[in-house]
Parts: structure tokens; C-alpha cells; sequence
């Protein structure tokens, strides 16, 4: 199987697969964001449509490692770290960080998903997946973000569909 991969995240299964051309390798659930998708930048939504994987960030980091400005804080997620920041959306273990291919809708301008800072990250394992609940972002169980980002690289393609079943580019 030498397909190129390439992502699709369904928001309303709230399931991200990685393909390879039409066969799936990968499907694992998601939580996108709770305000829904839109474009907007400082909706607190997830950006539709045709993206690209900017930077895989976070190699080597070990699971539950803490980010903040995608850069590792040195800090691992404990129970007493996150008892001192309960509202906090913690970007754990791994940054996939994306970049949208569509002039105007999610590309440019005030839809711009890579100066939204739209990742495909890691979350607490107690975070409930399966449902939207990010700030915008697609949170991942940090064991498959891992597994995602070794499938992956900067260049690879992502869909943010409403629902599944658009065929690759």
C-alpha cells in the first residue's frame, strides 16, 4: 500500500480516520469544539474543509508532556497539576499543527486556521471523546495522537468535514 495518507476528521461522528488513498488505517475517536465549526477567527470553532499539517511538533516528547506555545514546558501532566488548573485545555504529548488550503474559507484573512493555532492534539485520558468539547482544536487520546503522528508528516492532508464520505484530492 503506497497511497499517500491523509486525514479526515468527522464532526459529526466526532471520529478522525487516517486513510491511505480509500482504505482506513486508523479510526479513533475525537472531541472538536464545543462552539461547533466555523472559520472565524475567536469563534472557538473548528475550521472546516481542506487543511494541511504545518509542523508534526512534540517527537520523542514523552506522553502527557505539557505545551503551551507549542513548545514543551518540561512539565508532565499529574492529578495535582491539573487540580491547580481545572479549567485549563491542556495540549498534551504530541502537535500536529494545521494550516488551511482554501483561499478565504479557511485560508487567509480572518479564517485563517494556522494563525488560529488549530492543532490535532493531545488531551487528558479522562477527557470524554466522542463528542465536541475543544476550544477549536481536535483533541486526541494521547496513545493515538501518537500513533497518528508516527503515520504522519508535515505536507500530509487533512479534511474537517461536517460528515464523512468526501474522497481524497
Amino acid at each position: 500500500m503506497n497511497a499517500e495518507p491523509w486525514i479526515e476528521v468527522d464532526i459529526a461522528r466526532q471520529r478522525l480516520r487516517l486513510l491511505r488513498g480509500d482504505v482506513v488505517v486508523m479510526d479513533v475517536a475525537v472531541s472538536t469544539a464545543a462552539n461547533g465549526p466555523g472559520e472565524e477567527n475567536g469563534s472557538g470553532c473548528t475550521p472546516r474543509g481542506w487543511h494541511v499539517i504545518r509542523a508534526c511538533i512534540g517527537a520523542g516528547c514523552v506522553p502527557n508532556t505539557v505545551f503551551i506555545g507549542r513548545r514543551p514546558t518540561g512539565e508532565i501532566l499529574t492529578p495535582e497539576l491539573r487540580a491547580a488548573a481545572p479549567e485549563r485545555d491542556w495540549i498534551l504529548t504530541r502537535i500536529l499543527w494545521l494550516s488551511g488550503l482554501e483561499r478565504g474559507r479557511n485560508r487567509l484573512g480572518p479564517v485563517d486556521t494556522m494563525r488560529r493555532y488549530i492543532y490535532i492534539h493531545g488531551t487528558p485520558d479522562d477527557m470524554p471523546l466522542g463528542q465536541p468539547g475543544s476550544h477549536g482544536c481536535i483533541r486526541m487520546r494521547n496513545a493515538d495522537i501518537i500513533a497518528l503522528f508516527d503515520q504522519v508528516a508535515a505536507g500530509t492532508r487533512v479534511l474537517i468535514a461536517e460528515q464523512s464520505g468526501v474522497n481524497a484530492l
